[in-house]
């Protein structure tokens, strides 16, 4: 198998980071993306603005491949999706070339000749890459090993509170939304209620709250399943990134104000429809009427059909990877607090099989690009047989200053290990946990 490529699923950050890691030691790869263009989830939602900063957001192999072009990381500042992609991951797409096949989708991964059950002979039997191009033609591709950086972007969860779509939901789909917004413009004058809390949800509570300034009548009301809002705020000083603590900020700032109506405890059960407007109804009976539109922003979930037929190690409460979920427990940890999340964590029953990326983090949030890239470099120098260079962690966290996750889901906050967040006065709208 060793004259095999290493196939990647997927053109994101960690999809492209590990390639250029895979060409960097001399490994075959191909990279089969479904977008037709590079980091296609990252552009959709190209309007926001990272957290991150520019030196958190490009891959030691990716900025090795491209310096001899010419190209040079941005100094500074805060990109957007669509800056992200335009001045870094396009470019580094472009120098790897034609070993990225684009419109391309793949539809399962398995061992030539064995179904899951088989055991006889698996581990010599390279994996067939099952794939489907954009006129429908089937196709497979061999590889020796497979690293899946396909994401979580396809896989919003619902609204309702217990993982299943609330009574009313599908029906309701064309008042629903499930990314973050950008032109709300048509929504003025009008009653907007978003759930979640999470960035994506607090990025959409502060877009909204401009419109809300702008437009009188706009009326915004952010529900929150947790009975606290402490978290939703952020670590304020204690937040080693900026831009993450000004996003918080901003949005303690709009609620202080009365520019946008808090409800905590709140978990969706259903929601109405009639002519004119929904009602979304909780699980304890309350009720917010006279809805427009609902932005569901309650995180993501791996898909993980495309793996059915092979043998993985996934946690039963995070569907994440089971080496690395105690360390990523949202219920515990923020994500300055995770440790390296290398090869030997992210090893596979299926050897040669690694889940990286967000979607190695299953239902965890807040996962960050810089855990991403090392945890591709980890898996690459251990596919390249180097062992020392797998087993040494390169990553550094920038600390949250929130001491833990949704533990305190039913309960007001009292005290506890974290000071309250300082309110900053500074930044602009950002979001995007990477």
């Amino acid at each position: 198998m060793s004259e095999l490529p290493v196939v990647v699923i997927g053109a994101g950050p960690q999809g492209l980071a590990a390639a250029a890691h895979l060409v960097e030691r001399g490994l075959d790869v191909v990279v089969v993306e479904r977008g037709d263009g590079p980091a296609a989830a990252v552009s959709d939602w190209g309007h926001v603005r990272l957290f991150s900063a520019w030196a958190e957001l490009t891959d030691t192999a990716g900025r090795r491949l491209l310096e001899p072009t010419g190209w040079s990381a941005p100094a500074s500042g805060f990109p957007t999706g669509a800056e992200w992609v335009s001045e870094y991951l396009a470019p580094l797409a472009d120098a790897l070339g034609e070993r990225i096949r684009y419109a391309t989708t793949v539809t399962g991964v398995s061992r030539q000749g064995r179904d899951k059950v088989v055991e006889a002979g698996r581990k010599s039997q390279p994996f067939v890459v099952h794939t489907v191009d954009a006129n429908g033609n089937d196709a497979r591709l061999l590889a020796r090993a497979v690293i899946d950086a396909s994401g979580t972007w396809s896989l919003p969860n619902p609204a309702g509170a217990d993982g299943f779509p609330a009574l009313g939901e599908a029906s309701a789909a064309e008042r629903i939304s499930y990314r973050i917004p950008n032109d709300v413009a048509a929504l003025a004058g009008q009653h907007v209620v978003v759930v979640g809390a999470g960035h994506s949800a607090t990025h959409a509570v502060l877009r909204l709250s401009e419109l809300a300034r702008r437009s009188p009548g706009t009326r915004v009301t952010w529900l929150l399943r947790r009975g606290s809002a402490a978290n939703v705020f952020g670590g304020g000083a204690g937040d080693d990134l900026p831009e993450r603590a000004a996003l918080g900020s901003r949005a303690r700032k709009v609620i202080e104000s009365g520019v946008v109506d808090l409800v905590t405890g709140f978990r969706v059960a259903e929601l109405q429809t009639d002519a004119d407007a929904l009602t979304v109804i909780a699980e304890d009976g309350r009720e917010i009427t006279d809805v427009a539109h609902v932005y569901a922003l309650t995180g993501f979930r791996p898909d993980t059909g495309i793996l059915r037929e092979l043998r993985i190690d996934l946690d039963p409460v995070l569907d994440a990877v089971a080496g690395i979920a105690a360390d990523i427990d949202p219920n515990i940890h923020s994500c300055g607090s995770v440790s390296a999340t290398g090869a030997r964590q992210l090893a596979q029953p299926e050897p040669g099989l690694f889940i990286v990326g967000v979607k190695s983090y299953g239902r965890a949030p807040t996962f960050l690009a810089l855990t991403g890239y090392e945890q591709v470099r980890s898996v690459v120098a251990h596919l390249a047989g180097d062992h020392e260079a797998a087993a040494r962690n390169e990553l550094a966290l920038p600390e949250t200053g929130v001491c833990g996750g949704s533990g305190d889901f039913d309960e007001a906050a009292a005290g506890g290990c974290c000071a309250a967040p300082a309110v900053l006065q500074i930044g602009r709208p950002v979001g995007a946990s990477v």
